[in-house]
């Protein structure tokens, strides 16, 4: 299993309540889009990966199990931060990750 499919489906509830929502296998996970623009994904087998407004992503990162969003070794990825498996059992907590990728998503112009 190279992403945690009980995690997606619940991902997936959630982003599936929006319009303009596209689910796609991408990078061995799955990732959602509105109007064309990532919004969040399932990547690494367990972790929650969500696009974020740059001015939100250091107060974001300084939260207990979220951590830039980039390979080992490389740069990060501008603009998404990554969500560790504990961050991610409580529903609500899942929700207002999915929520702020969501928004990010659904402000950007689509593609």
């Amino acid at each position: 299993m190279a992403y945690d499919e009980q995690l997606a489906a619940r991902v997936s509830d959630l982003m599936h309540q929006r319009p303009g929502v596209r689910e796609s296998k991408m990078f061995g996970g799955v990732g959602w889009m509105i109007n064309g623009n990532m919004a969040c994904g399932v990547m690494r087998h367990d972790h929650l990966m969500v696009r974020m407004a740059p001015e939100e992503i250091d107060e974001a990162l300084r939260e207990p199990h979220v951590h830039e969003f980039g390979r080992p070794g490389a740069k990060p990825m501008k603009g998404f931060v990554m969500i560790d498996p504990e961050a991610l059992a409580d529903d609500a907590e899942l929700e207002r990750w999915v929520e702020c990728g969501a928004a990010r998503a659904s402000e950007l112009r689509p593609k």
